[in-house]
């Protein structure tokens, strides 16, 4: 039987068309993702907390959480590099912990989760972006607390995390181009006004000062912007 043909508790169905109506129009994309993440977790059976864990480039971070356990799991298994969350983000595979007395997977770390008052756990993957995985991951204080209709539930607000996370990661992606822009025309247009000074004191030519700059740059071991700085504030120069 598919996730989505499981029916689902009344206050599940009122959370997603909860989380259908909200947009990134109206809310920002953390708290969308904190949206998903808390509504999960009223939802959920029993108590029950969660965290969004993000791999980008292998390296993790928790990007929401609901509690102060799921947090402190989560990094648990970020310092050992291993453990159901990044399982989960790294294979693609919905993993899951009846029990973490009785686990056999990663013994160590399941003895901090007993000792944290984790006692079950569900990781559901997310699909986000290229070189980024994540992982919605729902931790809970009693045995056995996902059954079908509680792995259903992660299931089926998993999308709406994936959703917001692949939102959060474009516009990243967006504004760190932005900001490169922006440095390379700084760059560019201190770099001229140097080539400009060198051009009036030596009666040079753009590429004549432009190599002469590059020589500094290369004698010094200094960035050229570097260079080019020191003269436009200083208008001192000279080759190293």
């Amino acid at each position: 039987m598919s996730s989505e043909s499981v029916p689902l508790p009344a206050g599940a169905t009122a959370a997603l068309e909860q989380l259908g109506r909200l947009t990134l129009h109206e809310h920002s994309m953390q708290n969308l993702l904190q949206a998903v993440t808390d509504l999960a977790t009223m939802v959920m059976p029993g108590d029950t907390e969660a965290s969004v864990s993000l791999l980008e480039d292998e390296r993790p971070t928790t990007a929401v959480f609901t509690g102060e356990m799921a947090l402190e799991l989560d990094e648990r298994q970020y310092e050992r590099g291993y453990g159901p969350c990044l399982h989960a983000a790294i294979t693609g595979e919905l993993t899951e912990i009846a029990d973490t007395e009785t686990e056999t997977r990663w013994p160590d770390y399941m003895q901090v989760a007993i000792e944290r008052g984790c006692r079950s756990h569900l990781s559901v993957p997310l699909s986000v972006a290229d070189r980024v995985t994540a992982a919605l991951n729902l931790y809970g204080r009693e045995p056995n607390a996902f059954d079908e209709p509680g792995r259903t539930i992660a299931l089926r607000f998993a999308p709406y995390a994936s959703v917001a996370l692949a939102s959060m990661h474009a516009y990243q992606d967006a504004r760190d181009m932005a900001n490169n822009l922006e440095t390379a025309l700084q760059s560019r247009a201190v770099i001229d006004q140097a080539k400009g000074i060198l051009m009036e004191r030596y009666k040079l030519t753009a590429d004549q000062a432009f190599q002469l700059l590059a020589q500094a740059s290369m004698k010094g071991n200094t960035k050229l912007r570097t260079i080019a700085e020191g003269l436009v504030e200083t208008g001192e120069f000279r080759l190293r």
